[in-house]
């Protein structure tokens, strides 16, 4: 009764190292001297060979590991570079700013290099239009008369429709750019708060 018992310990002992090996992962990979070997794991002189993995019946193509570090190295730059430029953009605000105040001043700085720019385009805006009026009027009466455009005219009047098309794109762009000069200080206020620790004002 005592060996039968113990026999059967052991058959159930075998049957759980087979189990285990059943689960385990099977890897085929061939050598330098093109020999086919088998292994639960490759050798790291392998690591970079094609090999073949094995998972419960199914087969696999491991892809080579140099093709997964070649991805990581084209990712792994954008982020350092985005996170070095975080951080000199963060090292920048506490060493030029000793305020929130100093912040709007060099805001409204800016804002008012933005303004000349929108009323330059402004004031050019409005002669081209007067000046587009005036050739509009030139060929209206000419045309009254009879007579023929001179080609002249008729190239102003072009050049002049040309002149606000541009005229009124740069003015929508400046208009934009204070947007964005105001959302940009907007936000290195609210960095710098994080930055010294500032608890937000309460309205």
């Amino acid at each position: 009764m005592m060996k039968l018992s113990k026999l059967l310990l052991s058959v159930a002992a075998l049957c759980s190292v087979f189990a285990l090996n059943a689960e385990a992962k099977l890897f085929k990979w061939v050598d330098d001297k093109g020999i086919t070997h088998y292994g639960e794991t490759i050798p790291p002189e392998f690591a970079n060979k094609e090999a073949m993995k094995f998972d419960k019946g199914r087969s696999e193509k491991r892809s080579d590991t140099r093709d997964v570090a070649a991805k990581k190295a084209r990712q792994d730059p954008v982020a350092e570079k985005a996170r070095i430029e975080a951080e000199r953009h963060d090292s920048a605000l506490v060493n030029t700013y000793s305020s929130e105040q100093e912040i709007d001043l060099a805001r409204d700085r800016n804002l008012q290099q933005v303004e000349a720019r929108t009323n330059s385009f402004t004031t050019l805006l409005r002669s081209a239009q007067e000046n587009l009026v005036a050739l509009n009027a030139e060929e209206a009466k000419i045309t009254q008369s009879g007579r023929a455009l001179p080609k002249s005219l008729v190239e102003d009047i072009a050049a002049g429709k040309t002149r606000i098309a541009k005229l009124q794109i740069d003015l929508d762009t400046s208009a934009k750019e204070t947007d964005k000069v105001k959302a940009r200080y907007e936000a290195d206020k609210v960095r710098y708060r994080e930055l010294k620790g500032f608890t937000p004002k309460k309205n």
